[in-house]
């Protein structure tokens, strides 16, 4: 018998579409938590950072699995085709290691990042600032709002 599919929240702005999973954290430099079994977290870039950064070409972590981690901390980098960008810890804890899957498929980051397109586990707690899916919709609101402002401007300095 398969799991059901995670519950999801239908989110839609300008040209940008995903499916938010319910039950996850989001953190405001747009990351995902997907609670697991005793205190793990499961980590991954959103929809939205994955489009900004384009098709996801190497990663990398700087840390071994077992180390402390807090949230801030720069643990790594992702490289996407539009650009480059180091990988915060979004939860204090225990670092316990990256998605092995993407040595082998790293585009899964970007065809599957609320599932198997998963960066690392921690072992711990969420950072304090963490989003519920509707404080992250609205987050997103205000972000593409922001870019759709900017663009205009620069649309009408060119003209």
């Amino acid at each position: 018998m398969n799991p059901a599919p995670p519950r999801t929240l239908h989110y839609r702005r300008s040209r940008f579409v995903t499916d938010l999973p319910v039950e996850f954290c989001y953190s405001p430099s747009h990351y995902w938590l997907a609670p697991q079994e005793g205190g793990v977290w499961r980590v991954g870039l959103t929809k939205f950072a994955t489009r900004m950064l384009g098709e996801m070409v190497e990663h990398g972590f700087e840390i071994p699995p077992g180390a402390t981690v807090a949230s801030g901390q720069i643990i790594g980098w992702v490289e996407g085709f539009k650009a480059i960008a180091d990988v915060f810890c979004v939860a204090d804890g225990s670092f316990l290691g990256a998605n092995s899957a993407l040595k082998e498929k790293i585009t899964l980051i970007n065809q599957e990042p609320y599932g198997t397109g998963w960066l690392y586990a921690v072992n711990g707690r969420p950072d304090a600032n963490g989003l519920d899916v509707h404080a992250y919709r609205d987050l997103l609101d205000k972000t593409i709002d922001k870019i759709l402002e900017r663009q205009q401007r620069e649309d009408e300095s060119a003209g």
